[in-house]
C-alpha cells in the first residue's frame, strides 16, 4: 500500500507515515487486500483526504467503520457510491437534513459534494474485510486516525467536529474546544435515532451558523 494522499495532507502527516506502527499496518493492509476481498477499493482508502484539501477543512464528520458490503464504501464515512441503496444510517442523516435545512431528500448517498466543499469524512478504521463489521480494527488504523485529528486541531481554527454516538464523542479529548466547535449527539443509526438521540439535534444549521459566525463560506448540505 503505496499511500497516496492529496499534498496538503502529505506534509502534516509524513511524521505519521515513517512510524513503526504504521509501517506494520501497512503491511498487514497489503496482506488482507492480496489474500480477501476487503473494501474500500485500494485506491480510495484515502478518497476522504484527497477530496478535501487540509487549509480548506471546515467540518469533520467522524464515522467508525467503511461499509463492508459490495460496491458500498469508496472512502467516505457514510457515503455510498452512485446508484446504491442508501443504509439506514444515511438514511437519517439526509431525514434530519430535510427538517433542519430544508433541503429535499436527495437521489444520490454520494457524499462527495460535501467534501469538497471541506467537510472531511473520517472513519476511524479505513478498511475492511467484506461482510465483517471491525475485521481491521486495532490494527493501527485508529492510532492513525486519532492522530489526524490531533493534527487538525493543532494546525487549524473554527473547525466544527460532529460527534455522533459513544464511539466518536471520545474523540473529543483530542479537540482543542477553545479553537473548535464540537457538537455532539446519538448515532444516525436507527437503534438510536429511533430512541430520540438523533433526530432534532439540528447539527446542519448549527455547523453553518458557526461558519458564518467565522465568515466562512457555509456547507451546501
Amino acid at each position: 500500500m503505496k499511500v497516496k494522499i492529496a499534498e496538503s495532507w502529505e506534509k502534516v502527516l509524513q511524521k505519521e507515515f515513517e512510524k513503526p506502527y504504521f509501517k506494520e499496518l501497512t503491511n498487514f493492509v497489503k496482506r488482507e487486500y492480496k489474500e480477501n476481498t476487503c473494501y474500500p477499493e485500494g485506491n480510495k482508502i484515502f478518497e476522504a483526504f484527497n477530496l478535501c484539501d487540509f487549509k480548506q477543512l471546515k467540518v469533520v464528520i467522524i464515522g467508525q467503520d467503511p461499509y463492508h458490503g459490495p460496491n458500498q464504501a469508496h472512502g467516505l464515512c457514510f457515503s455510498v457510491n452512485e446508484g446504491i441503496s442508501h443504509p439506514p444510517s444515511l438514511i437519517n442523516i439526509f431525514k434530519e437534513i430535510e427538517s433542519d435545512v430544508q433541503i429535499p431528500y436527495p437521489k444520490s448517498g454520494n457524499l462527495e459534494r460535501w467534501a469538497k466543499q471541506g467537510v472531511l469524512l473520517l472513519n476511524a478504521t479505513l478498511t475492511v474485510k467484506a461482510h465483517e463489521a471491525g475485521s481491521h480494527q486495532k490494527k493501527g488504523w485508529e492510532q492513525f486516525t486519532d492522530a489526524v485529528i490531533k493534527t487538525i486541531s493543532e494546525n487549524n481554527e473554527n473547525v466544527v467536529f460532529l460527534l455522533w454516538g459513544g464511539y466518536a464523542k471520545k474523540k473529543s479529548v483530542l479537540i482543542d474546544a477553545k479553537k473548535h466547535c464540537i457538537l455532539t449527539s446519538g448515532h444516525p443509526s436507527p437503534l438510536s435515532a429511533n430512541r430520540g438521540y438523533w433526530f432534532g439535534n439540528k447539527h446542519f444549521s448549527e455547523v453553518n451558523n458557526y461558519l458564518k459566525s467565522n465568515n466562512l463560506s457555509e456547507i451546501n448540505w
